[in-house]
Order: C-alpha cells, then structure tokens, then sequence
C-alpha cells in the first residue's frame, strides 16, 4: 500500500510540472527575445539574484550561462544588500528570480538598479508584482498549483523558473554559434573535456622514450629495444630517419612461427604498410577511435616528413582519462 501511494505521489508531481510547463510556452514572446537582447548586449556579466529556493535555482541558472558562453555568476540578493552589490558593474545586467515578486531583499535593490542604469530581467511567478513592474522585461514562471498537495512547497513554480532560465540559455547558446569545442574549454577535466582538448601531442612518449630502430639491424637488436621502451612496438626508419615500418609483439609470435630467428633482419619482418600512424595535434580521442578501428593497441606519431617524432599505447590513453 505504501509503495502504490509512493509512485502515485510520484507520478502526480510529474504530471503537474509538465502540464506546467507547458503552460508556460505562451509566455516566450516579444519579452522572451528582449530579455535575450539584453544579455547578448551586456558587455560585462550576466548577474542572477533571487533568495531562498529561487535563489538557488538562480545559482544554477548562473553556472548553466556561464558555461554555456555567457559570463555570469550568482549574488545572493540578502547579501547584496550588505555590500555584495558592488560586483555588480555599469556593464553587467542583472536577471532577478522571485515567484512573489515581492521580498523585501529584491525590492531593496531595485532602485539601485535603476540609478545604475543596469537592465533588470525579473523571471517572476506574478507579472504585477513590485519586481515584475520595475523590470526592464519581465518574463512569466506563474504555474497554477504548486505539485506540493498544501500548494505551499515550491516545486512546481521553482521547475519553471528554471525551465525559462534554460530556455535564455539555449537561446544564447544558438545566437552565438557556441560549439562543443567552446563548451569543452569551460569543462576541461570533464569527460567532453578531454575528448576534445587532449591531442596526441599531449599523451605520447618523446625523444628517447620513443622505441625506433634503423632498418638494418638485427631481430635480436630491435627486441632489446622493445624490451627497454615497454610500449609493445618499435619504429624502423629508414637512413633518412623516416618511418620505413612498424614491427609489434604480435609480429614476433607470428615471425617466429614462420621460423624467423634472432639474426633474421628486421626489414624482412617488419611491416611496412602502417596505417597507425597520426599527428601531433589529432585529438587523442580520434587516436583511439583509430585504434579501435585497426584493431591495434598502439600508434606512431608522426611529423609532415613522416619521422617518428612520438609514440603512444592504449594504457598512455587510459591514463590521459580518454579511455
């Protein structure tokens, strides 16, 4: 019985917020786009304020702008109050979030505002409130009920309030051509981050860590190199110091079943067609998709000369965090 009334409580809150937001849809008009303008036109930073849940939900409005191209952050409107206004500058725009539209902490700051000449979006519950009237642009979360069965919690009002602080983002986001690449520079060590930041340049072994050969020693001196580089591979240049072949642990097993011995030449055994190969700026994720591909566990990098000027095995990749 519990649980039946758990998952019905459940799926009402569902229901009530999508039906809420969808009501909502009507209100991105003219003000919508004006509010837009006025954050693509801000040269300094967006500033989000509101207090208690809608403060919170302006605080995660703030992070979603900021790393989504628009520099932004979040003042607790309380504090500003007490000092914190003055990050606010004469550049910045100020998006104020409250479903009364009537705290005192907000209606403090509006004439301050004013003076400065800072826009004011208000993302507000009441459109004739004190903050919906003193706005620049006004922007309506007004739900009909809250999902709380006391109407009392906000839950439905504070979803939309931040369903239209994603839908100003998103728009930016569009009006601004951003791409993954820019949201990737603002998230550098999350998992985007390193698909598209990381290039091959950044993982390989260099120098002397790389494992080359000329071609014309020995099996027996190419295995001693192997064994030193520990990468599972070798290079074999050629006396122009350009990549000639490859020759990997797999080809030995395969050499020695042909009846290959130690003082076979490494040119006779080598392979000459490599295909693993790539630059030094090809992003390490597109490296491992090669990988992948060929089936192989490892790759040479290469200059525009073809001389190898570093190597990389899948554990390099592993420890970059783009496995």
């Amino acid at each position: 019985m519990f649980s039946q009334s758990c998952i019905s409580a459940g799926i009402k809150v569902l229901r009530q917020e999508a039906q809420a937001l969808l009501d909502l849809i009507p209100a991105i008009d003219e003000n919508f786009v004006k509010a837009c303008q006025i954050m693509m036109n801000t040269k300094g930073k967006v500033i989000l304020t509101g207090v208690g849940k809608s403060g919170h939900i302006a605080s995660k409005i703030a992070s979603t702008l900021a790393s989504t191209g628009t520099q932004s952050f979040f003042v607790q409107a309380g504090e500003a109050a007490h000092g914190d206004l003055g990050m606010i500058g004469k550049d910045d725009s100020v998006i104020a979030i409250s479903n009364s539209g009537e705290g005192s902490e907000l209606k403090i700051l509006i004439p301050i505002l004013k003076r400065r000449e800072i826009p004011l979006i208000a993302i507000v519950g009441n459109v004739d409130s004190s903050l919906g009237k003193a706005a620049n642009v006004t922007l309506s979360a007004h739900v009909e009920k809250e999902a709380c069965p006391l109407n009392l919690a906000p839950t439905s009002s504070s979803t939309a309030e931040l369903a239209i602080g994603d839908a100003l983002a998103v728009a930016l986001i569009e009006a601004r051509g951003f791409t993954e690449r820019d949201f990737a520079m603002s998230h550098p060590g999350g998992a985007l981050g390193r698909r598209l930041l990381v290039h091959c340049q950044d993982v390989m072994h260099k120098g002397t860590e790389i494992p080359v050969v000329h071609d014309n020693v020995k099996l027996k001196d190419a295995l001693f190199e192997m064994t030193r580089k520990t990468l599972g591979f070798i290079c074999i240049v050629n006396d122009s110091n350009e990549l000639a072949g490859v020759y990997t642990d797999g080809d030995l097993r395969r050499s020695l079943e042909k009846g290959a011995t130690i003082n076979t030449d490494i040119k006779e055994l080598m392979s000459s067609t490599v295909r693993g190969k790539v630059k030094a700026d090809d992003l390490a994720a597109d490296a491992l998709a090669l990988m992948h591909k060929l089936k192989i566990n490892s790759l040479v990098v290469v200059d525009d000369d073809n001389h190898p000027i570093g190597a990389f095995n899948l554990h390099d990749l592993m420890r970059a965090g783009i496995l």
